[in-house]
């Protein structure tokens, strides 16, 4: 290596959502060299808990659990030379970074802490349980070069947590979109812990699913990087779980965030040994006008009951409920009224549970009363006065809030994004000064379609993987195959008709599909399907997590050379 190219920076990440292993920092402080160790503990229905919290509590609003991990990692990241970088400070990063001080005192362990604030947007948006801007990086980094060795920071991008060490590392200047947008795509696939080394993989049966290890990546001056993770953990990076998790939760080939715009259609992906996937190519662009900001809200109430059908006329059991269950809606009459018959019953079952269906009754309203105690004792009611074999899952309670999430944009300049040092001096981090509005990138051509040939009815997932999941209302589901000639054939044959065909709940929804040919993949975006966002329990998959692994069992006509 030239004297002028620095070493790579080795950034890990020991934590993808708020309760993952928690025994994943330390296997990751202890299993290989480090640089920078990251977590990401939020997510959008995290904020509206920790809003909760708060409202409880006005010294709560962080993660908990990073503190118990800190307690047994923090001394052994001191003495390793890791600086610890994590988003746990959710509502309330000022106290989350006064915590670590104290428990830092208390353990005798001389780390200088900071932390980032400027996201809280909540006087913008009295209203609301939590309203947050996602920042960019550039705020970790200004705590970084000035010698924090922990950074706790509020609602930052996911990325962000490893741009902000690649830009103090490498002194990386704002405009240096490629650099940047490297370094996003790292920290993308990174921020979801163990999905980019085999956890919730599609072809899981491929290795190591039984305790896979967290990732790391090798991050180079110039914005590529190898993703690896430490040697002899369980798991599998290779071309698809890299794939995979670049997939999940985006949307076109533009991947906007606030420091730079990542060109997801510049990637390119290839194996660079066992366990390591080289990332380079990645072009990026100025970021876009705004930064989005999510707020939570409180919705109203809702209220569940799941009644047990089994045995012979399902759907004539099924209407003497919704018919007896209609007169109580007549009195209490709650804003929403949503029945479901899931039918996981058999005929000439050997067991009753396999003989059985679920018709599953949720109303919604903005009074508790509306959805409460009348309405589930009026279920209750009908236990020796409906169809043979009337049972329920569980007691209905009395109506339970739940939350809802909106997407906003403000411009950059509407937040103080301020980086508070281990010595209380603040520096103010200015905003993006070159931004550009996203436009549309037009479609690339398609491959040419695969020679006409005998073919098998087949499921999907056969040929193709997929990874699902959600923003705010809105999933996506993103399918790749790994060969030239399965993506010739995917390319025609997986279009938003199809599609539509394939999930039937999706056909009246707005459907936009995306084609990313370097990756061999599409990635559907669908429009609305999750209602107000996970928190409003829309559907009985309400963060769409399992939506790509249902279109991979549905059956399609499959070119049998594919099989």
């Amino acid at each position: 290596m030239s004297a002028e190219q620095p070493p790579p920076l080795r950034i890990g990440n020991a934590s993808g959502f708020y309760g993952d292993r928690f025994d994943a920092m330390r296997e990751m402080l202890t299993g290989g060299p480090l640089d920078v160790l990251t977590g990401d503990y939020l997510a959008e229905l995290t904020m509206l808990i920790l809003g909760r919290d708060r409202q409880k509590d006005p010294g709560a609003g962080y993660a908990r659990t990073f503190l118990r991990q800190l307690e047994e990692c923090l001394g052994l990241a001191h003495e390793r030379g890791v600086r610890i970088v994590a988003n746990a400070g959710g509502l309330n990063p000022a106290g989350l970074a006064d915590a670590v001080r104290q428990l830092a005192d208390r353990l005798g362990v001389p780390v200088r802490v900071a932390h980032v604030e400027g996201d809280d947007l909540h006087s913008r948006y009295p209203d609301s349980l939590a309203a947050h801007a996602y920042l960019g990086g550039f705020g970790i980094a200004a705590c970084l070069r000035e010698g924090a060795d922990v950074v706790v920071t509020g609602r930052v991008t996911d990325a962000a947590l490893v741009t902000g060490p690649a830009v103090a590392h490498f002194g990386w200047e704002p405009g240096e979109y490629d650099r940047l947008a490297g370094s996003v795509v790292a920290g993308h696939v990174l921020e979801c812990g163990a999905q980019a080394t085999g956890g919730n993989y599609a072809f899981f049966g491929e290795g190591g699913a039984l305790h896979p290890g967290f990732p790391l990546a090798e991050l180079h001056e110039d914005g590529t990087c190898v993703i690896t993770k430490h040697p002899g953990t369980g798991g599998l990076v290779d071309v698809g779980t890299v794939t995979a998790q670049l997939l999940y939760e985006t949307a076109g080939a533009r991947y906007a965030g606030p420091d730079v715009t990542a060109r997801l259609d510049t990637v390119r992906l290839t194996q660079d040994g066992p366990d390591r996937v080289r990332v380079d190519r990645v072009r990026g662009e100025a970021p876009p006008p705004t930064l989005k900001v999510g707020v939570n809200r409180l919705g109203g109430f809702r209220n569940e009951v799941v009644f047990v059908l089994t045995g012979l006329e399902i759907e004539s059991k099924a209407a003497l409920v919704r018919s007896q269950m209609r007169d109580v809606f007549a009195k209490s009459r709650p804003a929403e009224v949503r029945w479901d018959l899931v039918r996981t019953d058999r005929p000439d079952a050997s067991t009753e549970e396999t003989a059985s269906a679920l018709l599953r009754l949720v109303v919604r309203d903005p009074v508790q009363e509306n959805v409460g105690r009348v309405l589930s004792g009026a279920a209750v009611e009908l236990a020796l006065a409906s169809y043979p074999g009337f049972h329920v899952l569980a007691p209905p309670g009395k109506g339970t809030p739940y939350g809802v999430f909106e997407g906003v944009y403000v411009p950059h300049g509407a937040v103080d994004h301020v980086a508070v040092l281990h010595d209380r001096r603040r520096i103010t981090v200015p905003p993006a000064h070159d931004t550009a509005v996203l436009d549309d990138v037009p479609e690339p051509p398609l491959p040419e379609p695969l020679p006409p040939g005998p073919t098998r009815r087949v499921p999907l997932g056969l040929v193709a993987g997929a990874r699902s999941g959600d923003k705010g209302g809105n999933a996506n589901v993103g399918v790749w195959v790994r060969t030239d000639d399965a993506w010739r054939w995917l390319a025609h044959t997986l279009t938003v008709d199809r599609f539509r065909e394939l999930l039937p709940e999706t056909a009246d929804l707005t459907v936009v599909r995306h084609v990313l040919p370097n990756l061999r993949a599409l990635n559907f975006v669908v429009e609305g399907i999750l209602g107000e966002g996970v928190a409003s329990q829309h559907r009985f998959d309400p963060q769409a997590k399992a939506l790509g692994e249902w279109l991979r069992s549905r059956h399609l006509d499959i070119p049998e050379v594919l099989l």
